[in-house]
């Protein structure tokens, strides 16, 4: 096998219509993308790597190798379509994640006022409340006091109220006794008081009060009964035993002189078991003239009448 004089390859000879071979100005890349050998490495070719065989006459000179297809996913410029794609999407993940990121932190800046508020007024409260219950506390002790002092009182009060109905239901007895005491027209207008008085002290219902309060009724009425001289009709036992209206002198609750029409006199005196009444008829002169200067009828003058005083 010859070698040409270029330096190329000889080719194989293929029948009698050789054509001959390419230009060596312009010799065809290898299909593998490997670049061209120097001179050097040529002629070390030329000793060590068998040569290559000559294309056939009628063969086709190498083709340029195709454009790889985006779809096919081989080369560089399929590869890149992908990881843009990839890079739009992780870029609007990205700026979706930002914005709910830059939402919650609204939301959150938000609810962090809200709740700092809430916690300014709870502290607000809480330091009411406090004060408060600081003040309920001394209010308590205040009250605690106030109503043990109370409790004291309410033991002296009753100690007190003993004492009282104890001196009501004795002054009950000696007014019913000075009740006897008084004239008949006195005695009447005591009647309603004295049916107040109860009649077991140990179980009525009235109070100390309005027992003290009727106790005093019968006293004022007893009082201005003995402080006045009064004239009252009334009938009377004569010393013959006849019954007749007379007129009656009443001095106080201590002595008392009455004159019939036919001036019959007599002397009553009080008793605890009522008005005893005496014939005095050599009073009966005195008698008439002490009526007639009560009565207006006489002009005033010193009258002696008998009198005793227990």
């Amino acid at each position: 096998m010859a070698v040409a004089q270029d330096g190329s390859a000889p080719k194989p000879a293929t029948g009698s219509s050789a054509q001959p071979a390419a230009p060596a100005a312009a010799p065809a890349k290898p299909a593998t993308g490997v670049p061209p050998k120097s001179e050097a490495n040529k002629t070390d070719a030329k000793t060590k790597a068998p040569a290559k065989p000559a294309p056939a006459p009628n063969a086709a000179p190498a083709a340029k190798p195709a454009a790889a297809d985006p779809k096919a996913g081989g080369g560089v410029e399929p590869a890149a379509a992908p990881k843009i794609e990839e890079t739009r999407l992780t870029l609007s993940k990205w700026i979706e994640t930002q914005q709910i990121i830059s939402k919650e932190r609204n939301d959150w800046q938000q609810g962090k006022e809200i709740l700092q508020g809430r916690i300014d007024l709870v502290g607000k409260e809480v330091s009411q409340l406090k004060d408060r219950i600081a003040q309920s506390e001394a209010a308590v002790v205040e009250s605690q006091k106030k109503r043990d002092d109370l409790t004291a009182q309410n033991a002296q009060l009753k100690e007190v109220g003993a004492q009282l109905a104890t001196t009501v239901t004795q002054m009950e007895a000696q007014v019913q006794k000075l009740a006897k005491l008084a004239p008949e027209g006195v005695a009447t207008k005591l009647l309603p008081l004295l049916q107040r008085i109860p009649a077991d002290a140990n179980t009525t219902r009235v109070s100390v009060a309005e027992r003290f309060q009727n106790v005093l009724g019968i006293l004022n009425e007893l009082n201005k009964a003995n402080s006045e001289i009064t004239i009252a009709y009334e009938i009377r036992q004569l010393a013959d035993g006849s019954s007749s209206e007379v007129q009656v002198i009443y001095v106080g609750l201590a002595q008392a002189y009455y004159l019939s029409p036919r001036g019959e006199a007599g002397i009553g005196k009080p008793t605890e078991n009522g008005w005893v009444w005496r014939p005095a008829t050599d009073q009966a002169g005195a008698i008439f003239t002490a009526l007639e200067i009560i009565q207006g009828k006489h002009p005033p003058e010193f009258v002696g009448l008998p009198i005793s005083i227990q």
